[in-house]
């Protein structure tokens, strides 16, 4: 049946309407995102291109991009930065899984308990528990009182200002306050599994072991996947906890990008031009380290 202009154009008309009523609802979250998330990208990449302070910008071409390579300071933060994402990242996601797969024993009680225990330091206040945590491992604090009461050291470790264990303070911190967030992405996958198959596999005489590494992890790939590179973008932009517990000493030894961002706009003589470009440089390491984790994984998308 052929339609007549007529009805044509009023079902057009219609779909104009329901589509423009569509975009009425939408409207004010575009226009707010589009001001207030991608207008200040666009301008922190032209920015990046340009040197000089307050009003008396001029362009720069890749001159801050070349600086980078030659900069110690930056290349001294990328490299305590890796060094946080080279350990930190692993262990939590490892420390999540099992203590995900613990926590889903149905004969296990209280787990409810359990669950929120470990998931609280994710809802606690960055510069609060990085401030409690900057007063357990001082050298008359806690961890080290505990530590000569049982024993195992002789002296107090100067968490704090040696290089090596501030190094050891923030990744333990962030582990702490991490964890119990990647734990619930691998509940929720978890209770999704169908309990069938592990009882098939039990009957088959598939150990614990055996289970964990030929199900629950396979299973758990896209959850793990999403996991790892949260994880990685979020130790990358690392800032709080460096700023609150060691403010980057000693002798930057814990300086991380994020800090050295704020330094070049606030703390040293305000260069925002290259601070913008140390900021997309942060960009362009998320891109390459999570197109890397998908071709890891195996993702045919990436």
């Amino acid at each position: 049946m052929q339609l007549t202009p007529h009805r044509e154009k009023s079902g057009r008309g219609r779909r104009f309407k329901s589509g423009l009523v569509g975009w009425m609802f939408i409207a004010a979250s575009v226009i707010l995102i589009a001001a207030f998330y991608f207008y200040p990208m666009i301008q922190a990449l032209i920015l990046s291109f340009q040197t000089g302070t307050g009003i008396n910008m001029k362009f720069n071409g890749l001159g801050n991009y070349q600086r980078l390579f030659t900069d110690k300071m930056f290349l001294t933060a990328v490299g305590n930065t890796f060094i946080y994402l080279l350990f930190q990242v692993p262990i939590m996601i490892i420390l999540a899984l099992f203590i995900s797969v613990l926590l889903n024993d149905r004969k296990l009680k209280f787990k409810g308990f359990f669950r929120t225990a470990i998931f609280l330091p994710c809802i606690t206040s960055l510069v609060a528990y990085s401030i409690v945590f900057k007063y357990l491992f001082a050298p008359d604090g806690l961890v080290n009182a505990m530590l000569l009461n049982l024993h195992l050291i002789n002296l107090p470790i100067q968490w704090i200002t040696d290089p090596f264990w501030a190094k050891v303070t923030i990744v333990i911190a962030i582990t702490w306050r991490w964890t119990g967030y990647n734990m619930i992405f691998y509940l929720s996958g978890l209770q999704n599994i169908d309990q069938s198959i592990y009882e098939a596999a039990r009957i088959d005489g598939a150990s614990a072991f055996r289970q964990f590494f030929s199900i629950t992890v396979p299973l758990l790939k896209p959850i793990i996947l999403f996991t790892s590179i949260t994880s990685t973008i979020g130790t990358l932009q690392l800032f709080d906890e460096v700023m609150n517990i060691t403010k980057g000493g000693p002798g930057n030894a814990t300086t991380t990008i994020s800090q050295y961002i704020y330094n070049l706009s606030f703390e040293y003589s305000a260069d925002f031009g290259y601070a913008a470009t140390v900021s997309y440089s942060i960009v362009i390491m998320i891109v390459i380290l999570s197109f890397l984790q998908f071709k890891v994984a195996g993702d045919r998308n990436a």
